[in-house]
């Protein structure tokens, strides 16, 4: 039976962080829905999939055979197709595959989308569209550079199910919950009063599993990346790594020197605070100067398919690459919740099979937690009793995908206790695959992969 982390709190966000250091400016960019042939999907023949007749229109965006649900992401502008849009197509392929198969109760799903373009003041004018044009009844597989529009959302009561935190909103607003749960109090204040709390459990695995001693943290000089920095270097040290820091210019970033301290200082592990085109150059100095290590720890937003041509100068560093998260490897096809998610990307999405990354599991995961906590209402589906579903004590895996979550409100003294927290730990290899390289496991079961660890403060 899968294990409960008794206290859940959030690590900064490194996608943040390496995002904000990648782009100088944010430009003004116009709003735009996604186009709705994207999401919609023709109804089942009535009665397939439950008993419509005994539905009714029972909250907002709810009708006896329909449930409208709003999708926002970043999904185009500035910061490109790619980095955050994963979530977008996984959980797109949860309520098409939903669909196929009757939908939830004899009601099918509608989704609503809209691309803010990576711009707080768009997300802001899809968040008012959805809720106030397009009447949704909650969101899922939300995935989004700046949550402007969280406030709003929260205020208008409509639930926001298993979205992906990239900044502070759902560790600040009620009705927002993250795909990775939330003990904070969500009073509208970030944390515990401007607070927020990492726990050193990935510290600790690769301190007992791979030996390491000796940690580099490369940053940027740059506000964000170089917050991430501290804070990540501030758990290697309560684990008792020695820590050396590395921050580089982000304009003309000399990564040959400061890989040349790291081997001269031995340097066994490599954690970081930057963009993935960093990363690259990074490992390419890694590699040129011959500087091998146990682990270059990354995070679940470079899990993806398409390590092998962004490292592709590296070969060495590449296959020293790690990622540590709380969901099942989108690799685990063994298991068949992961088989599932996988046959539905190819059925729905047969193009992105090349493109596959860990945060589009995660999106599909996001959409099976929504779909759950509809299913447990039966006929009289209410966004109250969404959120019941959502709050209750017990943690919730999505089938086996995820280390149990919840959204326990905890006192921040509760918070700093020493707790038992589960991770998942996979490394890229270019052996995996018959050669073509792939995410391999590093640990036979996530929720046994536990370790008692404090929590730390860090300012967001």
């Amino acid at each position: 039976m899968p294990r409960s982390n008794p206290r859940r709190t959030r690590r900064p966000s490194p996608v943040a962080a390496a995002v904000a250091a990648a782009l100088v400016l944010v430009l003004a960019a116009c709003g735009s829905r996604l186009p709705e042939s994207d999401f919609e999907q023709s109804a089942p023949a009535p009665g397939a999939g439950g008993a419509p007749n005994a539905n009714t229109a029972s909250d907002v965006g709810v009708t006896p055979t329909e449930i409208r649900v709003g999708m926002i992401d970043t999904a185009s502008g500035l910061l490109g197709g790619e980095t955050f849009s994963g979530p977008m197509y996984g959980a797109q392929a949860f309520f098409k595959a939903l669909n196929a198969k009757g939908g939830i109760n004899g009601r099918t799903v509608k989704v609503v989308g809209c691309d803010d373009e990576g711009a707080g003041f768009v997300n802001q004018k899809c968040a008012r569209r959805l809720v106030d044009d397009d009447k949704v009844f909650a969101f899922a597989g939300n995935s989004v550079y700046k949550y402007d529009g969280a406030e709003y959302v929260s205020a208008k009561g409509v639930p926001d199910v298993g979205g992906i935190p990239v900044g502070n909103a759902y560790d600040t607003y009620r009705h927002l919950y993250s795909l990775y749960g939330s003990n904070a109090p969500r009073d509208g204040k970030v944390g515990w009063n401007g607070t927020l709390y990492q726990n050193t459990a990935v510290y600790r695995y690769f301190k007992e599993k791979l030996g390491a001693r000796t940690a580099a943290v490369v940053s940027y000089n740059q506000a964000d990346s170089a917050r991430y920095a501290d804070s990540i270097a501030d758990g290697l040290r309560a684990e008792g790594y020695t820590v050396l820091d590395k921050q580089v210019d982000f304009a003309l970033a000399n990564f040959d020197a400061a890989v040349a301290d790291m081997r001269n200082r031995g340097v066994d592990i490599v954690f970081d605070s930057i963009d993935t085109r960093g990363n690259s150059l990074l490992c390419k100095a890694m590699d040129g100067a011959g500087l091998k290590v146990q682990a270059k720890v990354s995070t679940v937003q470079s899990q993806n398919a398409l390590v092998k041509d962004e490292f592709a100068d590296s070969p060495a560093c590449r296959d020293s690459i790690y990622v540590t998260g709380t969901s099942r490897s989108y690799e685990d096809v063994g298991h068949p919740a992961v088989a599932e998610f996988r046959e539905a990307m190819r059925t729905y999405f047969p193009d992105r099979e090349d493109k596959m990354s860990q945060w589009t599991l995660e999106g599909w995961a996001s959409a099976r937690f929504l779909t759950d906590a509809i299913a447990s209402c039966g006929a009289d589906v209410t966004r109250a009793c969404v959120e019941a579903f959502v709050d209750r004590p017990q943690g919730y895996d999505a089938h086996g995908l995820l280390v149990p979550v919840d959204f326990r409100p905890l006192t921040a003294e509760e918070v700093q206790r020493p707790a038992k927290w589960c991770i998942n730990a996979v490394r890229w290899q270019d052996s995996a695959g018959n050669g073509r390289g792939g995410w391999v496991d590093q640990v036979p079961d996530m929720d046994a992969n536990c370790f008692d660890v404090p929590s730390l403060p860090y300012k967001p």
